[in-house]
C-alpha cells in the first residue's frame, strides 16, 4: 500500500456514495476515480441494481465508493426496494456526492432527492455537477448557481468523468470528510464485489446496449456458475441466464436468427476478459420470467432480496 502503515495516524478511510436521479452519470463517475471498470454504464436510466463498492486507493487515504441505483419515485416492487436501498445506504457513509449534470435543467427528480437529502443531518453531502464536458462555462456557472439554490451544501464540485477534469478536487474534497482510519481494504483490491456480480452486471450492460426504453428495468441476469476449463488454466468457463418479462422481449434480445443474443455475447465476453484477466467461454441462455419486477419470489431467486 505504497509503503503506508496502516497504523499511520494521519491516514483516512471510509465510505461515500454517489446518489442522484437515474442516468446523471454516477456509475462513470465511480470508474473514472477507481480507475477501472466496476460498475456497469449505459446510456438507458436505471441500470445499477446493486450497491457495488469502487476502492480508491491514495498515499494517504482510502475511498470506498457505494454505488447506488438511482433514485426516483418506484412504481414496481422492484422499484421500492431499490429506493430502500439507497436510504438504507444513504445512513451508512461518511460522505455522500449529490449528482446533477452540467448540461440539463434541474427538475423534479433532483429536488425530489435534494428533499430526501435534507432529512439527512449527520451525514455531510457533497454536490457534484457531473458532464461539464458536455456543458459550456457559462452552462456550468449558471448550473452551479441553481444547484446552490437547492439546498445548503457542504461543497460544490464541477466534474467531468470523461476527460477527467477536477476529479483529483473531488476525491479531495470527499476524503477530507472520512474518519482517521487505517486502510480497510488490501492494496490493489478496487472491489469487493464478488466477481460473478460483476460478471452478471457487464452481461446485461451488453444486453441493453441499442434497445428499446422500456427494456432496462425487465433484464436481469444470473450467473449460475463460473469454473476454470479442465485441463487448461487459461481459460474460464461462464454459464449465465438472462431473464425477461416477456416473449416479445426475449424476441428483442435475441434478434434476426439469433444475430442480437451473439453480438451482446462476444461484447459481454470482451468486457469479462479485460476485467478478469484471462480468456472466457460465455454460455449464454435466455428465458421468460413472467412480470418478475413485481413478484417477491422471484425477485429472490434473481438476488433482490427485502
Amino acid at each position: 500500500m505504497d509503503g503506508v502503515s496502516s497504523s499511520a495516524v494521519d491516514f483516512h478511510a471510509g465510505f461515500a456514495c454517489f446518489v442522484g436521479r437515474p442516468n446523471v452519470g454516477k456509475s462513470t463517475l465511480m470508474n473514472a476515480l477507481v480507475g477501472t471498470k466496476v460498475a456497469i454504464t449505459s446510456s438507458k436510466p436505471q441500470t445499477t441494481r446493486r450497491a457495488i463498492r469502487g476502492i480508491v486507493h491514495r498515499p494517504d487515504s482510502q475511498l470506498i465508493i457505494v454505488d447506488t441505483p438511482g433514485l426516483h419515485r418506484p412504481r414496481t416492487l422492484l422499484g421500492e426496494r431499490l429506493d430502500s436501498l439507497v436510504l438504507s445506504t444513504l445512513t451508512e457513509v461518511d460522505a455522500i456526492g449529490f449528482c446533477v449534470p452540467a448540461n440539463e435543467p434541474i427538475g423534479k427528480g433532483d429536488r425530489f432527492i435534494a428533499e430526501k437529502l435534507a432529512g439527512i443531518k449527520k451525514t455531510p453531502v457533497v454536490a457534484v455537477v457531473t458532464k461539464c464536458d458536455l456543458a459550456s462555462r457559462e452552462q456550468i456557472a449558471e448550473q452551479l448557481l441553481a444547484v446552490s439554490g437547492l439546498a445548503e451544501f457542504d461543497d460544490i464540485v464541477p466534474v467531468s468523468a470523461q476527460s477527467g477534469e477536477q476529479l483529483d478536487v473531488l476525491a479531495d474534497v470527499l476524503v477530507q470528510r472520512l474518519p482517521q482510519s487505517p486502510p480497510l481494504y488490501e492494496g490493489g483490491q478496487l472491489t469487493d464485489e464478488p466477481e460473478q456480480i460483476l460478471v452478471g452486471e457487464l452481461i446485461r450492460e451488453a444486453a441493453l446496449e441499442g434497445v428499446r426504453d422500456e427494456l432496462p428495468h425487465s433484464i436481469a441476469v444470473v450467473v449460475d456458475e463460473m469454473l476454470p476449463r479442465e485441463g487448461r488454466d487459461d481459460l474460464l468457463d461462464i454459464y449465465a441466464h438472462m431473464f425477461v418479462e416477456r416473449p416479445s422481449q426475449k424476441a428483442i434480445v435475441i434478434g434476426h436468427k439469433g444475430s442480437r443474443l451473439k453480438d451482446v455475447g462476444s461484447r459481454a465476453r470482451a468486457q469479462i476478459e479485460a476485467l478478469l484477466g484471462t480468456r472466457v467461454y460465455l454460455d449464454l441462455r435466455i428465458s421468460v420470467a413472467k412480470d418478475w419486477q413485481r413478484d417477491p419470489k422471484q425477485l429472490r431467486r434473481l438476488g433482490f432480496y427485502d
